[in-house]
């Protein structure tokens, strides 16, 4: 059977919707022989750079028989898995997920995993990568913890699979084919926004399909309380951005020792205390950038930063660009989208290349 028949077998079977539409959105993308081998360290775990101020990436392999990393990977960043061809393995320590063309895996990312090689693969698979304070960070409200139940721990044994055949397989499709569009089109305005809400609709259609594990429910209730009790300290931050506040007195505030303060706001967050209080700051900065004429110096000082070298640095670290560039390219005629390879990294693993121009579908 050729590719194409294989793929109109595959369309009939999962439903010629959005499935469909998700195969007509991936056939004009480039996917990748997968591989990463020189990108792993001695222990196996795989370093994908990640924007700091939107930490996601969109990966686009094409696994074919004797042709996958013989390697197993493991990292610390959340990982979904959607082959569109198919059938696949995923091996994930000692638990191997038989997979069918629209299955979406969560990926047990802190164990060794692999695609196992076998006769006749030939599957293109979209992976998503990205960081927890994607979805729900310190000053999140506390009902966006909802959001990491599907990378909640699960029954030992089971994989966590949305499966192409349940009723909730629509939406899911139907929201990766969107994000897909906002992440390579780069014509779109506001592509991190639309990629985030599309990525959120399809995490939700994992939750349904997930809501009755007790294990996730504690989980939630767990990091709800945690938010709740931290609340003083992000009103602080967010109210008094530009006044210092070291974490001595943010523990104060939490009533939390320092030690157990810096903890448990990594938990909640999976970001230092340091690391949120720049974020909020950036994201004023980037308000003030687009919205007002005032010059990087005096909004360095509203940011509370002691001087413009300062701000340009940590502005730089946080998005790739200086304050002066970011409003060059956002309040100019034509301002410039960031966008990724395919696999969100160049072949030697240099996130800083980038493609331009919408991507057409292939003909």
């Amino acid at each position: 059977m050729t590719p194409s028949a294989s793929r109109r077998t595959v369309t009939d079977r999962v439903g010629s919707g959005s499935f469909q539409r998700l195969l007509e959105v991936a056939s004009g993308l480039e996917f990748r022989p997968h591989r990463i081998g020189h990108l792993l360290d001695a222990r196996g775990r795989h370093s994908l750079e990640l924007p700091a101020g939107f930490p996601f990436a969109v990966s686009l392999f094409h696994f074919r028989e004797g042709a996958v990393t013989r390697r197993p990977t493991w990292h610390e960043r959340l990982e979904l898995l959607i082959p569109l061809d198919g059938p696949m393995t995923e091996r994930m320590g000692d638990l191997e997920a038989a997979l069918e063309p629209g299955d979406v895996l969560v990926v047990d990312h802190l164990k060794p995993h692999q695609v196992a090689d076998s006769p006749g693969l030939d599957s293109r698979v979209v992976v998503l990568s990205f960081l927890p304070e994607c979805l729900f960070s310190a000053g999140s409200p506390p009902t966006d913890a909802a959001f990491l139940i599907p990378f909640h721990r699960r029954i030992e044994g089971r994989p966590h699979v949305l499966r192409a055949r349940s009723s909730l397989a629509a939406e899911a499709h139907d929201a990766l084919a969107r994000l897909l569009r906002f992440h390579f089109d780069l014509s779109l305005p506001h592509r991190e926004a639309g990629c985030k809400a599309w990525l959120l609709v399809l995490l939700n259609s994992m939750i349904q399909e997930f809501r009755g594990s007790m294990l996730e429910r504690a989980e939630l209730l767990r990091r709800q309380a945690l938010a709740v009790r931290l609340k003083p300290v992000l009103d602080r931050v967010r109210d008094q951005y530009a006044v210092r506040f070291p974490l001595g007195a943010a523990a104060r505030l939490a009533g939390m020792s320092p030690a157990v303060f810096s903890r448990a706001f990594k938990r909640a967050s999976g970001m230092t205390f340091s690391h949120y209080v720049n974020r909020v700051r950036m994201t004023h900065a980037v308000a003030l950038l687009e919205e007002t004429g005032e010059s990087v110096a005096a909004i360095a000082c509203r940011l509370g930063f002691c001087d413009q070298s300062h701000f340009d640095r940590r502005f730089r670290q946080t998005f790739g660009r200086t304050p002066s560039q970011h409003r060059a390219q956002t309040t100019g005629p034509a301002p410039e989208c960031r966008g990724g390879r395919a696999d969100g990294v160049s072949l030697d693993g240099d996130p800083r290349e980038r493609r331009r121009g919408p991507v057409r579908p292939k003909r």
